[in-house]
């Protein structure tokens, strides 16, 4: 096969390579004359609602501001089976001590199990404050390497 769908990931392939729980590169959009925001995060992924979770460091020294109130994008990339493979998905993230999705949040955690940390905050995790947000994607794409042709 040749073309687009050559390189695409179908679903259940997205959801292997995604595993439970992973690192990746979350970008917020900031002002048109500036570039994303981007830093490297754990996740937690549900495959049942395929929708992404992050623990992210806010309080002081954090430059996200309010990370709820612009776009964002997640990246995450590897190789399995000698293919590289990329997902991507964006749209808003949502705090998950909202009440209106508080319950449906605990449930998709449950899902993940545990999302790792990510030390590179220069002081112990222990003493960063960290909050909880959900980005079910408005897109996400998935690409895989094409294999070589023999």
């Amino acid at each position: 096969m040749t073309g687009p769908d050559a390189v695409r990931m179908g679903d259940d392939e997205r959801d292997e390579f995604l595993g439970r729980s992973g690192t990746g590169v979350l970008s917020l959009s900031t002002g048109a004359d500036d570039s994303p925001h981007s830093v490297p995060v754990s996740y937690g992924y549900d495959p049942v609602e395929a929708v992404f979770y992050f623990r992210l460091a806010v309080g002081a020294g954090s430059e996200k501001a309010d990370p709820t109130d612009r776009g964002v994008t997640f990246v995450t990339y590897g190789e399995r089976d000698g293919r590289w493979m990329s997902v991507v998905g964006s749209g808003r993230l949502v705090s998950t001590t909202d009440e209106s999705i508080s319950a449906e949040s605990l449930a998709g955690l449950e899902r993940t199990g545990r999302i790792p940390i990510v030390d590179v905050f220069g002081e112990p995790t222990s003493q960063v404050e960290f909050e909880l947000y959900r980005l079910d994607p408005d897109r996400i794409t998935g690409r895989v390497e094409r294999p070589m042709d023999p």
